[in-house]
């Protein structure tokens, strides 16, 4: 990717603001302004339809802020860079994985590092999309079967099967299996790649489940539901999700 322009959305309600990234943003030869919004509704839509790899997103804007827009963008949302004028936001912008948090008034120094660093990211990440969309479609791919922990001085053996559900843990993954649980050194998107299809299925970044160990789907609030293992664990699942999530048990 490259030599591909990274497209951009700007989402901020005041139009000096708007005119000040949009100025700053065409500096970069590498970035593309795909839309400008004045509120929350119009950047969901925006990040919709052009699926832009970065967004500039104010925190204060009216009906929705800039957290309720991140929540509406999905388990897969493009890289956020939060812009506002206050401060005590910054630790709850971190929280939703933004990867800067650009407080005004900034210097143009300042925001071209901010650009830099999301575009490092925007680029790794859709790096990561092709190799997991080129595993997903590979004639002969080989779904991993075992796994080989280590835990506490020992070496634990488990078959895939005997997983109940898959957590996220920043640069990790944690198997749980039977009440006890496993960290191993691979992301999320590498065990989704690699785990047999007819059986796991990912229902939020975050977490995949083994359909086996599925008991029941509760609905919660904006089209998420929450699923229920057979443990009596519950795992919340993206909106997004759910299609995918009953075609399996369709098929």
């Amino acid at each position: 990717m490259s030599d591909e322009r990274l497209k951009i959305v700007i989402v901020d309600d005041e139009p000096l603001a708007r005119r000040t990234l949009r100025r700053l943003a065409r500096r970069d030869a590498d970035v593309e302004i795909v839309a400008e919004c004045r509120n929350g509704w119009e950047a969901v839509e925006a990040v919709r339809e052009q699926k832009p790899h970065i967004v500039f997103l104010d925190v204060q804007m009216p009906e929705l802020d800039g957290f309720d827009v991140v929540e509406l963008f999905g388990d897969e949302p493009p890289v956020i860079l939060f812009v506002t004028a206050y401060d005590q936001y910054a630790l709850r912008a971190f929280e939703v994985n933004a990867v800067d948090y650009l407080l005004k008034p900034f210097s143009d120094d300042r925001f071209a590092k901010a650009l830099a660093r999301a575009k490092e990211v925007a680029r790794r990440e859709s790096a990561d999309a092709r190799v997991r969309v080129a595993r997903l479609t590979a004639a002969h791919r080989a779904a991993v079967r075992r796994f080989m922990v280590r835990t506490g001085g020992r070496v634990v053996f488990l078959k895939a099967g005997e997983i109940d559900w898959i957590e996220a843990a920043d640069y990790y993954a944690r198997l749980h299996t039977g009440g006890h649980s496993y960290l191993v050194r691979e992301s999320m998107n590498e065990l989704e790649t690699s785990l047999d299809p007819a059986q796991f299925v990912r229902v939020h970044r975050s977490a995949i489940v083994n359909l086996d160990r599925v008991k029941e789907m509760r609905p919660l609030f904006r089209g998420e539901q929450m699923l229920v293992l057979k443990d009596g664990t519950e795992i919340r699942m993206s909106r997004n999700r759910r299609e995918e999530l009953e075609s399996r048990f369709r098929g």
